[in-house]
């Protein structure tokens, strides 16, 4: 195997986004079956251009990552800009593109003269070379440096010229944030020893200890410490909750939890260095083993992964472990170009996250103390950049990995049983809050569905229940979600990084869609439903004037000021890119956009750019991964065949700046990975697969039950993206989705692929992959018991209606009320349970004829709309509806004319309090006569409401009805 060797002349032309001299499609096409897919792996793609990849030495999920750190630019995680000319040290842990700084621990230069641990080496890409397990580099100070990697401990040689003062310097203060509590010991002429204590992501305060233990294969002359300025740590920021964001760079916002081993920064510290006298003997021959828990634990991670001091056995072994993952995935045919970019991408994929554990099984936990990983399980892991990787990299490792996936599960499982907290973003054994949403329930459901069965699925399961109904820190806002169904642009948040309630309230939705999906999956149907229906709660959101999904504040008037290219309120993007992240339930998104046409509109118009410009969709960063397989859903598969293509094209490239944005710990790199594959996990949780088309003629994927799924692309090429036609194993495949069981059980899918769209394949509504709709019923908490206030929240501001009070007045759950003629059924639920619909566009099945009235009340009324009555036989009549205010404004005003006072209240609850003494009421409207001879099916709620809440608890009708709306 020849390693890359990239010359500057290539990086040079290659900068720009989508730079490629030579057209895909024009480079000799290889038929051939790839035989050794780590020979095609380019390590310095993504050194560029934000992606902030590495090339060091590395092993799958490895908790070594021995690569160099550049200057002046040493991008965060990965350390190393491939535009720079000088390396400042060889670190041993490495984070790929994670946004922040991190990791950069112990840097190690090999220098010649005197000492000085502010040296930089100089160097030329001429003299560089990597592959998967191995780094080499030529030094312009004549040091030539070869690394490689176990997972717990890293080799190298330092070959010098012939001098007595051949240094290795130990860069303790170094670490990307900095250091504190830096030890270096000396425990013979052959070993030193210490630690050094690192963390503050994102400048959040937390830290771990990592223990460091190095041997030579020749003693050293001299050693010592040096006083040295440590590095600056992130500085903590204190950003507006709703404040516009730039992508790939998070930032914190608010108040944070107290962390029980806060990271101190020092302006100084001490770091080492040892000097040998290389005229006999120029190559110094170094292993180094790490640890989190302990000097003990490096030391016997050392012996235990690297007993020998052969370079290039080590090299070998790191080099098999990555082929034999690798080649999980075997494709045959495309460009050389192409084949390069896609290995390298899963080669990305799969470096994250990181095992944590000793080879005697103990590892640091999230509570500060000393674990054992459980029986049955290889190893603990760590660093999970959740909000990115729950889209598509969670999902490649389940299918790919699937033991260190099940590995993983139960290691999440057991930083919730030490925390109350699965990790969200997480470094090593800390927790940063870093970004929103609770990903975790993504992740786990998403290692489950794609093969990782084996951890304990029900430990997952019930923490996943509790952190979506228990106040926790992870999900910031669990009430008002639980209360009002969305999260309010002027609401109070408290701990912990809440920002951008907007798509937060997104994000929530899908990780309750995730707990909906992982419970059916284990047979718990009651769960299931009822996240599905909580799921829903995005369309409290969407706007159906504007159509997107746009932010209101807690009393329900639409936040002022919105542009859908603003990022007011949003995290990383804006309204144009998260307006669609609804992956769960795509034919709902469309019914409320207006029908398929009117979301292909808004599709085609997003995807006019694909790098953000204009506000529309940008695949440089996670909140558009999901639009461009959109059109799969409204019947225009051909046209995700397109705009992936152009993707592909544009920006994924073999060289360096061949990855836009952060790679996000391998989430981006796993997006091309499953687009060149033709397939994309569209909806978060489950097994389901969005098509596109393949890349390559062909692609053989060993799945977790040892059987293979064979995907054929006949026709394969960069201009050939459109699929004409599709069996599945030598049967007529019709559908946009991948045929049930094709994960699992395995089989063949092979294409037809041309240059030309077939606008007719996969067209139908019953080709599309599954939406997942739920039954949502109330959307609103307006009532709660006298000892329980906090339950409820009816207008945003914490108050709500008294339990107590409606029973003294007789309405119970599920009474009859009856006013004007009208009959209407109280709803039917617990105090402190679901029993209003605020309304928004929202279809009540209800059934009644003669004449219909609705029973509500309004907050920051009195408020108004249009409402929408549905026939049985399809015809429709509008009705006016308008609500007084639940409190007449504090006893200012009167009740509409077409109102009747239904119920008065002498009091109402307040969060925090006993009572309100204001009184309150519950209107019905006066009734409207409906067609005669007609029966109701449904009513649509107004959706043109422009400021308070319109809630109704119930829909009644006069003459021959049914009170009961549909819950």
């Amino acid at each position: 195997m020849v390693p890359f060797r990239l010359l500057s002349v290539l990086a040079a032309g290659a900068l720009a986004l989508g730079a490629a001299s030579i057209p895909v499609h024009a480079d000799p096409v290889t038929l051939a079956p790839v035989t050794d897919p780590a020979s095609l792996v380019n390590p310095f793609i993504g050194t560029t251009h934000a992606a902030d990849d590495f090339p060091g030495a590395d092993t799958p999920f490895g908790m070594v990552q021995w690569s160099p750190d550049t200057s002046p630019h040493r991008p965060d995680g990965g350390g190393y800009e491939y535009t720079d000319s000088a390396i400042t040290g060889f670190g041993l842990t490495h984070i790929a593109g994670p946004g922040c700084r991190a990791a950069g621990d112990i840097p190690v230069l090999p220098t010649v003269g005197a000492v000085d641990t502010a040296a930089t080496d100089t160097f030329s890409h001429d003299n560089e070379s990597a592959s998967p397990g191995s780094y080499t580099v030529s030094l312009d100070n004549g040091v030539k440096t070869e690394l490689t990697a176990t997972t717990r401990s890293g080799m190298a040689r330092f070959t010098f010229p012939s001098t007595g003062q051949a240094n290795l310097l130990f860069k303790l203060t170094a670490s990307e944030n900095g250091d504190t509590a830096a030890e270096f010991d000396v425990v013979n002429d052959t070993e030193v020893r210490g630690k050094i204590t690192s963390g503050n992501f994102c400048g959040e305060g937390n830290s771990y200890t990592v223990y460091y233990d190095m041997v030579f294969d020749q003693p050293f002359r001299h050693s010592g410490t040096a006083l040295a300025a440590a590095t600056p740590s992130t500085p903590r920021t204190d950003a507006s909750p709703n404040a516009p964001e730039a992508p790939n760079r998070p930032v914190l916002h608010g108040a944070m939890p107290r962390t029980p081993r806060a990271f101190g920064p020092r302006a100084s510290g001490s770091d080492g260095y040892v000097t040998f006298d290389t005229t006999t003997h120029q190559a110094v021959q170094a292993k180094v083993g790490i640890s989190y828990v302990s000097a003990a634990g490096a030391v016997a991670n050392r012996r235990a992964e690297n007993p020998g001091w052969n370079l290039a056995k080590v090299q070998g072994a790191a080099r098999a472990t990555w082929t034999s993952l690798l080649g999980r995935v075997r494709i045959a045919g495309g460009t050389p170009d192409r084949q390069t970019v896609f290995y390298t991408a899963l080669y990305h994929s799969l470096l994250h996250p990181n095992v944590i554990s000793d080879t005697d099984r103990r590892y640091p936990g999230f509570d500060g103390r000393i674990h054992t990983v459980d029986k049955g399980h290889g190893a603990a892991y760590a660093n999970y950049s959740g909000w990115d990787v729950y889209r598509s990299q969670a999902q490649l490792e389940g299918l790919l990995a699937p033991q260190v996936a099940s590995d993983t599960a139960q290691s999440m499982v057991d930083d919730y049983r030490q925390t109350g907290l699965f990790p969200k973003w997480s470094e090593n054994n800390g927790e940063t809050h870093v970004m929103v949403g609770d990903p975790a329930d993504e992740i786990i459901a998403d290692y489950h569905a794609f093969g990782a069965r084996n951890f304990d699925t029900a430990a997952a399961l019930k923490g996943m229940i509790a952190g979506a109904t228990v106040p926790n820190d992870n999900r910031p806002g669990l009430a008002y979600m639980q209360q009002l169904g969305r999260l309010p642009s002027n609401g109070k948040y408290g701990c912990c990084n809440f920002y951008g309630p907007a798509s937060t309230t997104l994000e929530y939705n899908s990780a309750d869609f995730a707990i909906s999906a992982f419970a059916g999956a284990l047979g718990h149907t009651a769960d299931q439903q009822r996240f599905a229906n909580r799921a829903q709660d995005w369309q409290n959101l969407f706007h159906y004037s504007s159509g997107f999904v746009q932010p209101r504040d807690a009393s329900g008037t639409w936040t002022g000021g919105f542009s859908p290219t603003s990022g007011r309120n949003f995290v990383e993007g804006d309204s144009w890119q998260y307006t669609p992240m609804v992956p769960f339930n795509l034919h709902g998104l469309a019914t409320a956009m207006g029908g398929d046409a009117a979301m292909a509109t808004f599709l085609d118009t997003d995807l006019s750019s694909l790098t953000g410009a204009g506000g529309y969709t940008d695949l440089g960063n996670e909140p558009s991964l999901n639009i461009p397989w959109e059109y799969d859903y409204i019947g225009r598969p051909y046209q995700t065949q397109k705009v992936v293509r152009q993707v592909q094209d544009q920006i994924w490239t073999d060289g360096p700046a061949g990855l836009a944005g952060n790679d996000d710990l391998g989430e981006m790199s796993s997006w091309y990975v499953w687009s060149a594959l033709g397939m994309y996990p569209e909806t978060p949780g489950t097994a389901d697969l969005a098509l596109g088309s393949p890349l390559f003629p062909q692609a053989v994927l060993t799945l977790p039950s040892g059987r293979t799924l064979t995907i054929d692309g006949t026709g394969a090429a960069d201009d050939a993206p459109y699929v004409q036609s599709a069996t599945w194993n030598g049967a007529a495949w019709n559908a946009a989705h991948a045929p049930d069981g094709a994960l699992s059980g395995g089989g063949t899918l092979t294409y037809v692929l041309g240059t030309s769209p077939n606008t007719s394949w996969a067209s139908d509504a019953a080709a599309a992959p599954r939406s997942y709709p739920g039954a949502p019923t109330y959307s609103g908490v307006g009532t709660s018991g006298d000892t329980a206030a906090a339950s409820a929240n009816f207008d945003g501001a914490g108050f709500s209606y008294s339990a107590h009070a409606l029973a003294t007045a007789g309405v119970t759950p599920g009474a009859e009320v009856t006013v004007g003629g009208a009959a209407f059924t109280w709803p039917d639920v617990a105090p402190g349970a679901r029993d209003n619909y605020e309304a928004n566009g929202q279809t009540v099945r209800t059934s009644g004829s003669g004449s219909i009235s609705f029973l509500g009340a309004a907050n920051n009324g009195p408020v108004s709309g249009t409402a929408t009555v549905t026939y049985t036989d399809g015809t429709t009549q509008p009705v006016t509806l308008g609500l007084s205010d639940w409190t007449l404004s504090a006893g200012a005003g009167s009740p509409l004319a077409d109102n009747t006072v239904a119920v008065t209240l002498p009091y109402r609850n307040h969060a925090g309090t006993a009572s309100d003494p204001t009184t309150t009421y519950v209107f019905a409207t006066t009734p409207v006569a409906l067609t005669p001879g007609k029966t109701v099916s449904g009513v649509r709620l107004p959706s043109d409401v422009a400021s308070g809440g319109l809630h109704v608890f119930a829909i009644g009708f006069g003459g021959t009805a049914s009170a009961r709306g549909h819950r």
